[in-house]
């Protein structure tokens, strides 16, 4: 029997990357003259990757950008990014305990996440929590990402796991809608990036605290689905 799987979004999920994506933003804008976004624009800027980020703060800042220098600028933030990592990223509460809980009951872990794969596996490294996930896909990993289910599906097949046996948990539309593409339950967390609230997001559950985030939660899931 294929074993159960677990699939993580990784910003604003698993791990508070907020102040280190907005540092590096800032880093480019800066560079450019332009004015540095704040904390309470995140929800709008992250979800897409670097280049999306970089785009949607030019929009906050009324200014345009050529391909080019959109270009350079997504190689600027990667360097600043990867040179301090893992800054003052850190895992959510209580995740660790969720993990323990999970793998404890012999269910399988991965990550599926919009960000870059290279810059992904590294901040699980220098956080050291890669072993615990059986596969890592990013954003630039397939030809599509989230929320095309196909991004999913290819987590999926790179943990060897199935489709009816899997659940993807996230803070964003991304997540829930790539979910929903591919035909799983989601459970969606309020305490990430989502520029709404995620009960509009239309989840299969919704978890307050990784604390809910339990075994019996994911069998109940995966039984509604048969």
């Amino acid at each position: 029997m294929t074993q159960k799987l677990v699939i993580f979004d990784l910003d604003g999920t698993l791990i508070d990357t907020s102040h280190d994506l907005l540092d590096s933003l800032n880093h480019c804008l800066i560079s450019v003259e332009l004015k540095s976004v704040r904390y309470e624009d995140l929800t709008f800027l992250v979800g897409q990757g670097a280049k999306a980020m970089i785009l949607r703060a030019f929009e906050l800042n009324d200014a345009k950008i050529t391909e080019d220098e959109l270009n350079r600028l997504v190689d600027v933030f990667i360097e600043h990014y990867t040179q301090n990592m893992p800054g003052k990223s850190v895992a959510y509460p209580g995740l660790f305990q969720a993990l323990d809980r999970l793998e404890g009951a012999g269910i399988k872990i991965a990550i599926c996440t919009n960000k870059h794969e290279r810059l992904a596996t590294k901040l699980m490294d220098t956080l050291s929590m890669s072993d615990r996930f059986v596969a890592l896909t990013g954003g630039d990993t397939f030809a599509v990402r989230k929320p095309d289910g196909r991004h999913i599906e290819g987590t999926i097949e790179l943990a060897n796991g199935s489709v009816d046996q899997t659940i993807m948990i996230g803070d964003s539309i991304n997540d829930i809608l790539a979910a929903k593409n591919a035909n799983i339950p989601s459970i969606a967390v309020p305490f990430g990036f989502s520029d709404v609230p995620v009960e509009t997001l239309d989840p299969t559950h919704i978890i307050q605290h990784f604390d809910e985030l339990t075994v019996e939660l994911i069998d109940r899931l995966l039984a509604q689905q048969t």
